[in-house]
């Protein structure tokens, strides 16, 4: 019988996929009534007609310990280990996690096998009613099976991989995503309007990455502080690393330019994120600024 899971060096079990999360809200029209935004630990819930052994027993508790908390309202899939079990078929064995503070039942979805880079390396729709009711707040152990005629490259990674739902394109609202130092100074007011003034706007077309001014502001050093909203209408994570703006004022002229150079900033599929870019006074072309009416853009998006 193959293993469960891997085993390290010290030969403790050891988790060689990593972790996508989805909204239960898009994937299952589920949320929760708690408001609430505290980091949510999901406790091991092993499948009844599972009869582990006690030594299998503790190693799926030892490797739920080490995954990170949910946020509310979030359905995952965390990777356990990826196995070549036949010579046409593979086994790719996960954590269903969920953070509702109620049972769930799973039914039909597809899934996406994914490398280190996003990029997909298999599709299968799974039947999902067998994992059966998912406990409130807990992480159940599943295999998964996808065959050569699944998977569009047998050369599959050992580590960094992981499984991911695939959401219906159609049914994806495009959303908020703040970056943890927002999250943190953000106040609630502030982000309740970020979040009707994105639900009211038309999102970005299909696959199409652009900017939107939401405030600019002139210091008394002489800085100009430019925020941004970043909108991603494609369906993958994009990671900016530098980006060079214009402004523009009610003038029409070009005030101040800038290059910006951003460390691990990325914008999740189908969302958008704001940002701000401090323009120090050296890069601000006019004393006076008319900051009526501006616009600010990447060079070659005018």
């Amino acid at each position: 019988m193959l293993p469960f899971f891997n085993r390290n060096k010290d030969n403790k079990p050891k988790l060689e996929g990593k972790e996508s999360a989805v909204s239960t809200e898009e994937l299952l029209n589920e949320k929760s009534d708690e408001t609430n935004e505290e980091l949510i630990s999901t406790a091991l819930s092993v499948h009844p007609a599972w009869n582990l052994a006690k030594e299998d027993q503790y190693a799926f508790q030892f490797l739920n310990m080490e995954l990170d908390d949910l946020k509310p309202n979030q359905l995952s899939l965390s990777g356990i280990s990826l196995m070549q079990v036949e010579e046409t078929q593979y086994r790719v064995s996960a954590f269903i996690r969920s953070s509702l503070d109620k049972a769930i039942q799973l039914k039909e979805v597809t899934l996406v096998l994914l490398d280190e880079k996003d990029q997909v390396l298999g599709r299968k729709a799974f039947d999902l009613s067998e994992v059966g009711e998912i406990p409130a707040r807990s992480s159940r152990p599943w295999h998964f099976s996808f065959t050569t005629k699944d998977l569009f490259t047998t050369d599959l990674p050992a580590s960094g991989w992981k499984l991911a739902f695939q959401l219906n394109p159609s049914a994806r609202k495009h959303s908020l995503e703040l970056a943890d130092s927002w999250k943190k100074s953000l106040a609630k007011e502030s982000k309740q309007k970020l979040e009707e003034m994105i639900e009211n706007l038309e999102p970005p077309k299909k696959g199409e990455v652009n900017f939107m001014g939401l405030q600019a502001k002139k210091q008394e050093t002489g800085d100009l502080h430019i925020t941004m909203l970043i909108r991603n209408g494609s369906e993958k994570t994009i990671n900016l690393e530098q980006i060079p703006l214009n402004v523009e004022d009610a003038t029409g002229e070009i005030v101040a330019t800038g290059g910006f150079k951003l460390e691990d900033f990325k914008v999740s599929g189908n969302t958008s994120k704001p940002w701000t870019f401090i323009f120090p006074k050296s890069m601000v072309k006019k004393d006076t600024l008319d900051l009526s009416k501006w616009k600010a853009y990447p060079p070659n998006q005018k």
